[in-house]
């Protein structure tokens, strides 16, 4: 049964079916698929439009009969506000594509765009959510078809990556699976709005409240990049074509981002402990994410890292939300406008990113420098994204970050004379500190690619010759991604506040009590003290610590990130592709040996004849039957993995029924 607003149905499974046809279409006509996903993103878009009337009365949509459960979707401030990110941001990527896959030559892009639209129904699916059953499910579906979209070029550097986000994503599911199971037997409801009214009826500690939603969190965790979940996203994103990479960090990377909104905000509403947590795990987030993007000598990895550090911003914010208690209007709408405007200069950037590559084919800093020294619209897009995550005053970042910075002195005047006033202050300068390292990676960008020339004269000759660097189109939608981040900072009381002022009743906030004064001196200060020591690091790290003589005299970049830092080489990797999988194997082998035996013993007893005696042949190293030494030759097909899956399924529902009667 179907009911509700059929516009929110819409905006999720037109994507799944125009994912098919342009499938369909592409194999007769490949400008005609381009044309016509170019399309349907934009009626996505117009769609999301739509929605904004409607945002404040009963938005909602329901399929009961989905999977037993139902669906439930809602379309209220914040998930429209989502869904029009995500709009946005696929419609711009969507224009870009075609010119970018023609340009480097790419196979398989019949595969990618019927993935890129499933991903994007799946992503209005987390975004509209309005329980997490919902959420769970197109969460998983997002994460299956944009590996799709990692993996789209299928060189074995790319594969090995892929390996990484297929991995991270199956073990997060999982764990977050299981912390939906403890979060629907303890409250009994996975409601977003019911679940706080639940959380008082029921009684339930905070204690195993937070065990669930560490579960929970897992999951979400590694969407987002957050440390120390973080390790497949330096490899993951530079590995995916650039318009998969601007969809992975400014819009996949918020699903993550959504699932701790609903923790913070729905579950665990005000726990002090929970916001700590996420605090800590913010600010290194954004501490490493920093000084990986300062090592690194690749355009794309630096702001692949980028990204991980400004997902540690926003994880400040949300974390501040639950220390501020019922004082968190700053952080609330602090962490919102980050997620929005960490979207919309990520968009920029990777599109940048995009321009650079169908052009050259190449990254590292030493072989791209020089080549945006005569390209005005290149360098009006990169320089005011650049100056947008930075957070200089007049551009977007500025203010989100200013707010959230704001949350920690806040609750710092509020601890006056206390432990948690010191504490806290450290994790403010460490916070500051962080900003810094953004201004300094990204200098080093600007500089490598606009201001300074190529070590290679003629190389040089050639990059200030290249005058159709990028088409009319692509150089519009580049010039209007970049010019929209400082209309939301120079009239932030307008733009940005009316915008949190939408959106903040999905966390339970509330407008501050005095409006803020964004550019007072006490703000700016605070921000030019950062960036003066961003201008520092880069002077000091970067011009005399990165860059090596060569044998011209001349110059170059290096990376100096250690290898022996490689957590996802050294540790998780062989985690997750070894040592989990061998222990699998042990166990499912053991458990074959088991069956064999009881299969075989009750054929000796069916259908051997009295005074017959039956000895089974010797074991192999595994504890389990050689094919060749199968007596019976015990069918290991189909037939046979479903009956011993029936056999599973009987005992996990046995044991669930045993758990759920003992509760009760």
């Amino acid at each position: 049964m179907l009911e509700g607003n059929i516009i929110l149905m819409i905006l999720v499974f037109f994507p799944f079916a125009m994912g098919l046809i342009s499938w369909l279409t592409g194999r007769g006509s490949k400008k005609g698929r381009d044309v016509l996903i170019i399309v349907t993103t934009a009626i996505e878009l117009a769609l999301c439009l739509v929605l904004i009337p409607f945002v404040g009365d009963s938005n909602d949509f329901h399929w009961h009969a989905f999977a037993g459960l139902g669906i439930h979707l809602r379309g209220d401030g914040f998930r429209t506000v989502m869904a029009l990110i995500a709009g946005y941001i696929w419609l711009f990527t969507t224009i870009l594509s075609p010119e970018y896959f023609n340009r480097i030559k790419s196979r398989n892009r019949n595969r990618y765009y019927m993935f890129m639209l499933w991903t994007l129904g799946a992503t209005m699916g987390i975004f509209l959510s309005a329980n997490l059953y919902t959420t769970f499910i197109f969460f998983e579906v997002m994460s299956f078809t944009s590996y799709v979209l990692v993996i789209h070029n299928e060189t074995p550097k790319v594969i090995d990556a892929s390996k990484s986000y297929v991995a991270f994503a199956v073990f997060g599911g999982l764990a977050t699976l299981m912390g939906l199971f403890f979060l629907q037997a303890r409250l009994g409801t996975l409601e977003m709005d019911a679940m706080i009214h639940a959380i008082e009826t029921t009684g339930v500690s905070d204690v195993t409240l937070m065990w669930s939603c560490a579960l929970v969190l897992v999951g979400f965790g590694v969407k987002a990049g957050m440390f120390p979940l973080h390790t497949w996203l330096p490899q993951s994103y530079p590995a995916a074509p650039e318009p998969a990479t601007a969809l992975l960090s400014a819009v996949l990377s918020k699903a993550g981002i959504f699932g701790m909104f609903v923790l913070t905000g729905q579950i665990l509403l005000h726990n002090l402990p929970w916001g700590l947590a996420l605090v800590l795990f913010g600010i290194a987030s954004a501490l490493l994410g920093g000084i990986m993007g300062i090592l690194s000598d690749d355009f794309k990895k630096t702001i692949a890292c980028s990204s991980m550090s400004q997902i540690g911003f926003i994880i400040v914010g949300v974390g501040m939300q639950g220390v501020l208690g019922h004082h968190n209007a700053l952080a609330v709408r602090g962490s919102i406008l980050h997620l929005l405007n960490h979207s919309l200069i990520k968009l920029t950037l990777f599109m940048v990113a995009a321009v650079i590559f169908m052009n050259l084919g190449k990254f590292k800093l030493n072989d791209i420098k020089g080549f945006g020294r005569k390209k005005p619209a290149l360098m009006f897009a990169a320089g005011f994204a650049i100056l947008g995550v930075i957070g200089v005053p007049l551009w977007n970042g500025y203010v989100s970050k200013t707010l959230i910075h704001e949350s920690m002195v806040e609750f710092i005047e509020m601890s006056h004379g206390t432990g948690w006033a010191y504490g806290f202050k450290s994790l403010e300068i460490l916070f500051i500190i962080a900003g810094g390292m953004t201004c300094c990676y990204m200098l080093k960008l600007f500089f490598a690619v606009f201001v300074e020339k190529n070590n290679d004269p003629a190389k040089q000759a050639e990059f200030d010759a290249n005058k159709k660097y990028m088409s009319p189109a692509l150089t519009t939608i580049l010039i209007i991604s970049a010019a929209i981040l400082p209309v939301l900072g120079v009239i932030p009381n307008i733009t940005s506040d009316g915008i949190a002022d939408v959106a903040q009743g999905f966390l339970h906030g509330h407008s501050p009590e005095h409006a803020v004064h964004y550019f007072s001196w006490v703000n700016i200060s605070g921000t030019l003290k950062s960036l003066a020591g961003g201008v520092a690091a880069y002077l000091i790290i970067v011009r005399l610590g990165m860059r090596r003589k060569q044998a011209d005299g001349k110059k170059a970049y290096i990376n100096a990130w250690p290898e022996k830092l490689d957590l996802e080489g050294k540790v998780y990797r062989p985690a997750l592709l070894t040592i989990l999988p061998f222990i699998g194997a042990f166990i499912a082998r053991s458990l074959a040996s088991v069956v064999d035996w009881f299969v075989l013993f009750f054929k000796q007893i069916l259908f051997y004849k009295r005074g017959e005696r039956f000895s089974p042949p010797e074991n192999n190293e595994f504890g389990t039957f050689n094919e060749e030494q199968r007596p019976s030759k015990l069918p290991h097909g189909l037939s046979y993995s479903l009956i011993l899956f029936g056999i599973g399924v009987v005992v996990v529902v046995y044991f669930i029924v045993i758990a759920f009667l003992a509760q009760h």
